[in-house]
């Protein structure tokens, strides 16, 4: 709509968008560019260009961008007009105005998108619950399930850099249902094609602002953004409901020991309380929080990029547990839906931060061994056996780990959306430390709850003077030697990240670290093993088998401004023996390290 438009068509769309904006702060600045670019300024003409080049794309991660002026950037009117589309699109789908449940993080201005949806809806006629105060990401996908709700917001980037916002949407109730009979999406983010269907609506909203004749006023401009008034609130007393379904997850007669030293970062987040409380209450009494870090702050002085998985970003936990002796260090994103976890090596002397894979194995075998952990999980006709299940980009382990306990495991595209919706799971997970241990309460990742269970084991593995990485060398045993990494290509612009793979589309490998490439799978046009291909589940992914076992995935981030290249060695040790694992493990390793100077040839990364 807005690309490639005669300058005086941009400038009058500029002016009618400072019509509509909401925010004086945007406002202001998008007035002040116009001014001059009406008075001759190439420079500020420039600056609208850019920022008029197009639209944020709402898809099935919502929206997530930087916090600023015009339908490029995250702001109050793009929000609006996003609610306003959300409203409609269920209108179309519902008989009746229905429920909605609203979360938000401590972010710049997650607040006010919150409570500008909140108005949206309140005044269509919705039931509107609104959370009385920042928080945790899966205690707002908890709430779509208790309460039944249609829709669910929540307002938050995860691991974004600091000027970074987003918009999250689920679907529920009725609304769930009527998409999907089979009740396998109910509380969980959408799919394709209801992200499609629903970024058309937003569209025509758009279009109808800025037509010959447009529906909607000038809006009053308002610094202040107050909580809308006749709303439900969401309190205390949910939070309290959420700890106590977390505590059922535990097997105290069978897990018993609470001897764990923990350090734990919350990453400027809202996880702190959320975590901290929970394990105080499930009796994990030495938990000792990194205070520079607890408390909740949009700015994220200590964290440029507050994700748990750059480098960097532990070192204060580490730094404490250091300190303070500890046993584990445990980290959450800043929405405290994923995971992070160190554990202190004796034969470097020195702390490790585990992977996700890594985390995801031992969590995978100690449900395994276990069992679920809540006694009854979403079924599906005629078939009731329990699943576990991680996304693609993950490593193979879990499922071959399953396969030799006899447990039925899953494969799915990237993404919890996809794993929320495997019947029966009872646990889930993806590599960029995303986990799910109680997938019939939260139908996404959960990083609190993961983090109680997590120290359920690391506390039995201590009680057997055992550790993380002794389980995990018992492991490769059991299933072999997985070792995974990452190559990553970062691009200046979202519009560049399916160059790369057009590209390999184009010319694909034919050998990867001198290892032939005997098996290739493109998910734009063919289905995972095993899975029926519908145009829903097309994704810009490319995965390449090679003769020696290995695995190679190169994707498209759909959330940041880079591609992404998984890669994973295998290696099967010739005993069972600590040694023979650890002989396997450095076979596996060295062959990574070419897959990963092989691929940085391939892709032309330097």
């Amino acid at each position: 709509m807005m690309a490639e438009l005669h300058s005086d068509a941009l400038l009058e769309t500029v002016g009618r968008w400072t019509e509509l904006d909401p925010d004086p702060g945007t406002r202001a600045e998008l007035t002040e560019l116009l001014d001059d670019a009406r008075e001759g300024s190439q420079v500020a003409y420039d600056s609208l260009e850019r920022l008029f080049a197009g639209r944020l794309a709402f898809g099935t991660a919502g929206l997530r961008a930087e916090l600023g002026p015009g339908p490029l950037r995250m702001n109050r009117l793009v929000v609006r007009q996003t609610a306003v589309g959300l409203l409609k699109y269920a209108r179309e789908k519902l008989s009746s105005a229905r429920r909605i449940v609203i979360g938000f993080d401590a972010r710049y201005q997650s607040d006010e998108f919150a409570f500008d949806t909140a108005l949206i809806f309140r005044d269509a006629g919705w039931d509107v619950h609104l959370f009385d105060q920042p928080g945790p990401t899966p205690l707002l996908a908890r709430q779509v399930l208790v309460q039944d709700a249609d829709v669910g917001v929540m307002v938050t980037a995860s691991h974004n850099p600091p000027r970074d916002n987003g918009y999250k949407v689920y679907l529920g109730g009725d609304l769930s249902r009527h998409l999907e009979p089979d009740g396998l999406g109910v509380g969980a983010q959408i799919v394709s094609p209801a992200d499609l269907d629903i970024a058309k609506t937003i569209e025509a909203v758009v279009a109808e602002d800025f037509s010959a004749d447009p529906a909607a006023p000038a809006a009053l401009a308002s610094p202040e953004v107050t909580r809308p008034s006749g709303v439900s609130t969401i309190g205390a007393e949910a939070r309290a409901n959420y700890q106590q379904e977390a505590l059922e997850l535990l097997d105290p007669p069978n897990y018993p020991h609470r001897d764990l030293t923990v350090v734990y970062t919350a990453m400027h987040g809202v996880g702190g309380r959320a975590v901290t409380e929970l394990l105080h209450a499930a009796g994990f009494t030495e938990v000792i929080a990194v205070t520079e870090q607890f408390e909740p702050d949009p700015a994220f002085p200590t964290a440029d990029f507050p994700n748990p998985e750059e480098a960097g970003a532990l070192d204060l936990a580490l730094k404490a547990a250091q300190e303070n002796e500890a046993d584990l260090v445990l980290a959450n994103d800043p929405d405290a839906d994923r995971l992070s976890a160190a554990v202190y090596d004796p034969a470097s002397g020195d702390w490790r931060q585990l992977s996700g894979d890594e985390i995801g194995a031992l969590l995978g075998r100690h449900i395994l061994e276990r069992g679920p952990l809540r006694p009854r999980w979403q079924t599906a006709e005629g078939d009731e056996q329990p699943i576990i299940g991680n996304s693609v980009v993950s490593s193979r382990l879990l499922g071959k780990l399953a396969e030799s306990r006899g447990m039925g495991h899953e494969e799915t595209l990237t993404g919890f959306k996809w794993l929320a919706r495997v019947p029966n799971i009872v646990f889930g997970y993806e590599e960029a430390i995303g986990f799910d241990v109680d997938p019939v309460h939260v139908r996404d990742k959960d990083g609190v709850s993961a983090a109680l269970i997590f120290c359920e084991l690391m506390a039995d593995l201590k009680a057997k003077d055992a550790t993380a990485l002794s389980a995990l060398d018992e492991i490769a045993a059991e299933a072999g030697v997985h070792v995974t990494g990452q190559v990553t290509i970062r691009v200046d612009n979202l519009s560049e990240l399916g160059e790369v793979t057009a590209a390999l589309r184009e010319a694909p490998p034919a050998e990867v670290a001198g290892d032939p490439v005997v098996e290739s799978l493109d998910l734009q046009t063919e289905p995972l093993p095993g899975k029926d291909f519908t145009p829903a589940k097309s994704t810009d992914a490319l995965i390449y088998l090679t003769s020696g076992g290995h695995r190679v995935i190169v994707r498209p981030s759909g959330t940041e401004p880079k591609v992404k290249c998984y890669l994973e060695a295998v290696a099967a040790p010739n005993s069972e023996t600590p040694h023979a694992v650890a002989a396997a493990r450095d076979t596996a390793q060295e062959h990574l390290n070419r897959m990963r100077s092989s691929m940085q040839e391939i892709l032309g990364k330097d």
